[in-house]
């Protein structure tokens, strides 16, 4: 209530980890010091009691003044209690006696209140302190780490591939229905190329965000990922920054937005700076459909190394480019603009888990809606725009050519073929043509637009029914040779690995620095980077190529 544009809270509904109750009950204190009626709620009991532990429950509410109740997420145990509870906030009791405000008295008021209510038992699980001495060791833990994640980029391909075939299938098919029943062309066009090739380009990768999600959540809730953090604060402490700043970074693999606000527990301004700066070179999960769309197309899927195979070592190889980058970066700021002295880091290691399947696929289900909703504003509005800026104005193309290439004679002198043939000199010494410009330029947007205008690009040039992959695939230069050639493509990837094409991201690091200094820098400092990146990439696979 100390916020005018906030009204107190009417009760408080407090939820504590039961495996951590003891350091919990500090906030419990606190909270209760303020007198509003208060209810506490005791997630995993379940964990305490399989480890040999027990919490007394009518002991804790007696000793605390409210009502307390055990309950389990997972398995819906005591869930029907905490409904009922919440039927009539107002009724709950307000504490009678206020809990100490010092922080000696605090810790004896805790001491008394576990006292009679909570039984740990001495030791911790000998399975658990087993598994910790591999997962932590300098060396056999990050060796360790190195193995999930090249699993992890292998299984993206392995297991997701079969469904994205589908659905591009399913969207190809759509869209050369909507050609042949929607009788004025211009209108068919629109629908058939604009809205279902360039926004079903990008959903064909929904199996593979979904996918990466699903894993991230079901490390995260075994309880690897907080014995990663603590493994890479070594590494991390290398290039002056700490394991909090690990935490935020691993959170921009799903998007960089997400992973800068949770900056906000990193203690140090200037650390905290030096991490917003470097995030966005995370691979993110919107690079993913630009990475796999060409690596799937470009890539041969032979085998390496046993099970392993090119595409996904390939997807692996850009993921840690970026990741190294993000380290280079940070220890060249961190020993310049941004020094500043390093603080200890300490974190809480969660008891190991088996995660509820109903649990893991929630938490990627909602993260992917992000990518699908995405795809149904953002990339729509930016597909339908280029759709009219591909066919505008509308130009005669000669007699002699087919529909696919009086297609692409259309769109080579639109408003948009006109804006990537400007950009040309500046690109060309990348590899780029002009439908790769106007699909870089429309990145900006977002970084999956790049896919979409491709897709839009590719379903109005090419013959019915073929995949995106295969019209790239098909597209040459004026002199026979393939467009997207060794040294494109790799141009092509080193740009997105590095350019900050997101505004939604810039936004975020406006609002969390407090500036435009800082996300003008990152935005200009990484598009030199991404296009220098690109340049020596086109060289050097140029020339192996040659």
């Amino acid at each position: 209530g100390r916020n005018p544009d906030a009204p107190p809270p009417d009760a408080l509904l407090l939820v504590v980890d039961a495996t951590t109750l003891q350091r919990s009950l500090v906030l419990v204190g606190q909270a209760l010091r303020l007198g509003l009626p208060s209810a506490l709620v005791l997630t995993m009991i379940d964990e305490v009691e399989a480890g040999g532990g027990s919490i007394n429950i009518p002991a804790l509410s007696n000793a605390l003044g409210i009502e307390v109740i055990g309950a389990v997420g997972t398995s819906g145990r005591g869930v029907k209690s905490v409904r009922g509870l919440l039927e009539n906030p107002a009724g709950w009791p307000r504490p009678v006696l206020e809990p100490p405000g010092d922080p000696e008295g605090l810790a004896g008021w805790i001491d008394s209140v576990t006292a009679q209510s909570l039984h740990v038992p001495g030791e911790r699980n000998p399975w658990t302190e087993r598994v910790d001495r591999v997962l932590l060791h300098p060396v056999i833990g990050t060796l360790m780490f190195a193995l999930v994640m090249v699993a992890f980029f292998q299984v993206i391909f392995a297991w997701a591939a079969p469904l994205t075939d589908g659905i591009n299938n399913f969207f190809g098919w759509l869209g050369g229905l909507a050609k042949s029943q929607i009788p004025n062309e211009l209108l068919a066009g629109f629908i058939s190329d604009g809205v279902i090739g360039g926004v079903g380009s990008v959903l064909g990768f929904v199996p593979q965000i979904i996918l990466l999600f699903v894993m991230i959540s079901f490390l995260e809730n075994i309880g690897y990922m907080s014995r990663v953090a603590l493994v890479m604060d070594r590494v991390m402490g290398a290039v002056g920054l700490e394991g909090r700043s690990f935490v935020a970074l691993l959170s921009s693999y799903a998007c960089a937005v997400p992973g800068i606000m949770a900056t906000r527990t990193i203690p140090s301004s200037r650390d905290r700076i030096a991490t917003i700066l470097v995030s966005p070179l995370m691979t993110c999960s919107a690079r993913l459909p630009v990475y796999t769309l060409l690596i799937a197309a470009f890539v041969p899927n032979t085998p390496v190394l046993g099970p392993l195979r090119a595409q996904g070592l390939v997807l692996l190889g850009l993921y840690l480019l970026g990741a190294v980058s993000a380290m280079v970066l940070a220890a060249l700021l961190k020993r310049s603009v941004l020094r500043s002295d390093s603080l200890p880091f300490y974190l809480e290691l969660p008891p190991y888990r088996v995660p509820g399947a109903k649990q893991v696929v929630i938490q990627a289900w909602d993260s992917a809606k992000m990518f699908i909703r995405k795809a149904g504003t953002i990339i729509l509005t930016t597909t339908a725009v280029l759709w009219v800026l591909l066919n505008v104005p509308r130009v005669e193309a000669p007699a002699e050519l087919t529909p696919p290439q009086a297609a692409a004679y259309q769109m080579e002198n639109s408003v948009a073929g006109k804006i990537g043939t400007a950009m040309e000199p500046a690109f060309a010494p990348l590899g780029f043509n002009w439908e790769i410009n106007v699909a870089i330029l429309s990145s900006l947007a977002a970084r999956e637009v790049f896919v979409s205008t491709l897709g839009q690009i590719s379903a109005a040039e090419s013959e019915e029914d073929q995949s995106i992959s295969d019209a790239l695939k098909a597209k040459t230069r004026a002199d026979g040779t393939p467009l997207y050639s060794p040294g494109t493509v790799a141009a092509i990837l080193l740009f997105f690995a590095y350019a900050l094409q997101c505004m939604s991201t810039v936004a975020v690091m406006r609002r969390e620095t407090n500036s435009w200094k800082w996300p003008l820098t990152a935005l200009v400092g990484l598009l030199v980077i991404a296009y220098a990146a690109a340049f020596i990439g086109n060289r050097i696979f140029t020339m192996t190529a040659g």
